[in-house]
């Protein structure tokens, strides 16, 4: 973190400090809600859960090297105390941001946020020391977590934004203001919380109304509802996407035969064919997202599609595929969107290559009304992809899922389990040597397990 002192976290949040607290005393560290992963000279966060409360564990963060706590009430070492502890975190990212004199990057999307923040972060590390949302913390916990993270020499911050409701992305902007602001798509997660793709669209545009004039919006040119947002800044704009409208563009897409893809990257004059070494057609919008945005930031041409070519997928559970014996894995279990789970099916056929398909798939969440029609439609897209063997994991939309399937085909032979262990035992009296197996659902259902067990197995 940028370092505060006690006294200066006490007025950006409001708060009092507690007897015996050093008002000089630095927080040199990030903001920590675990105990167990405090930084050095860092701020505990004493939060309460559905379990424990934070407040429990400040003697312990101290022993663990942090500074000092963010509390309620007092616990016995040095504190800030406040009247609520997630709000004193905004306000001390809050203030962080306001010291920050490098470049803040803002992402939210549909789908694909934190592949693309993934790939985006190790592009702009070949410019400069970047900090970038780990994982997908991207909620108002992880958010100011994130922004704390920040030092005064880092060049660039990368914050993924994700919202369930109107308003949310601009309080995170309030937060942390971004000068490039990077918009994927609108596709259809959580449209039982907004009602409508053009409600989300909204939501999601909040991003681009909190630029200033001298930012840049990045918009996926492919998509209409993203396309139109130019409409919501006065900043400069640059698209991406497959268009021959788009400023950045990807022509003459290839699939190897392990299923990763290649493309003509295209932006003014300049072109050069990369190959990426991550899996999935999708990643090639993710890929044209991170480039677009890296040039939004001013990295060079050539650099952005070198660091392209070498970016993995770090963060666990998206398109991790694993060659295990006889066995192909693509683990895609940390969540699922309509649009995310069409990806997968796909990316699935590119890797299989003609070999025997396996897929474990969840039920998709927040889809409201939609949900049966949805679960239907890739029912039905299970079966045309060629797919014989489905685990369906979940309740009524899991069974509508195999139903749809088993109508476009005979030959699918579907099964369902009620949760990620019943599921373990079916797929593995399922799988044959040479089969290539996708794993896939809600994140509530944790079929990450399904995917590390058959690795390990």
């Amino acid at each position: 973190m940028i370092p505060m002192t006690l006294a200066e976290i006490a007025e950006a949040t409001g708060g009092t400090l507690a007897d015996g607290a050093d008002p000089a005393s630095l927080v040199t560290g990030d903001l920590s809600f675990n105990s167990k992963t405090v930084s050095s000279g860092g701020l505990f966060c004493c939060l309460p859960g559905k379990h424990a409360d934070g407040h429990d564990y400040a003697q312990q963060a101290v022993e663990g090297g942090a500074a000092a706590a963010l509390a309620t009430r007092p616990v016995g070492i040095p504190a800030v105390l406040v009247g609520n502890v997630l709000t004193a975190m905004a306000d001390v990212a809050r203030a962080v941001a306001h010291r920050y004199t490098g470049t803040v990057i803002a992402i939210t999307g549909s789908a694909g946020k934190t592949s693309t923040k993934d790939m985006l972060r190790q592009v702009l590390a070949e410019d400069g020391p970047t900090v970038a949302t780990p994982k997908s913390y991207n909620n108002e916990i992880g958010f100011p977590t994130t922004v704390s993270q920040v030092r005064q020499d880092s060049r660039y911050l990368v914050l993924e934004m994700g919202a369930r409701g109107k308003g949310h992305i601009d309080e995170l902007c309030k937060i942390a203001p971004p000068r490039i602001a990077t918009v994927l798509g609108v596709g259809s997660a959580h449209i039982g919380e907004f009602g409508s793709r053009e409600a989300i669209a909204d939501a999601k545009a909040e991003i681009v109304r909190a630029l200033p004039a001298h930012g840049v919006a990045v918009l996926n040119g492919d998509d209409p509802l993203v396309a139109a947002m130019r409409a919501d800044t006065d900043a400069q704009v640059i698209t991406f996407g497959t268009g021959m409208d788009c400023d950045v563009r990807a022509r003459g897409v290839k699939i190897d035969e392990e299923g990763r893809p290649s493309f003509s990257l295209r932006y003014g004059p300049k072109v050069v064919r990369v190959q990426l070494a991550v899996h999935g057609r999708h990643n090639v919008t993710n890929a044209l997202a991170a480039a677009a945005t890296a040039f939004a930031a001013g990295v060079p041409f050539g650099r952005i599609a070198t660091a392209l070519q070498r970016a993995q997928l770090t963060s666990g559970g998206r398109m991790d595929v694993h060659r295990h014996g006889r066995l192909t894995l693509i683990n895609d279990s940390f969540n699922a969107s309509p649009e995310s789970m069409e990806a997968a099916l796909e990316a699935l056929q590119d890797v299989a290559g003609g070999r025997r398909m396996v897929a474990v798939l969840g039920e998709m969440a927040e889809l409201g009304d939609e949900a049966a029609a949805w679960h239907d439609r890739i029912g039905r897209q299970v079966a045309k992809a060629g797919v014989l063997q489905v685990v369906t994991v979940g309740g009524k939309f899991a069974d509508a899922l195999g139903e749809a399937a088993r109508c476009v085909s005979s030959e699918v032979s579907v099964a369902r389990a009620g949760d990620a262990q019943e599921a373990l035992e079916m797929v593995r009296g399922l799988i044959k040597p040479g089969d290539t197996v996708l794993v896939k659902g809600a994140n509530a259902l944790n079929l990450g397990v399904v995917a590390e067990a058959l690795l390990n197995s």
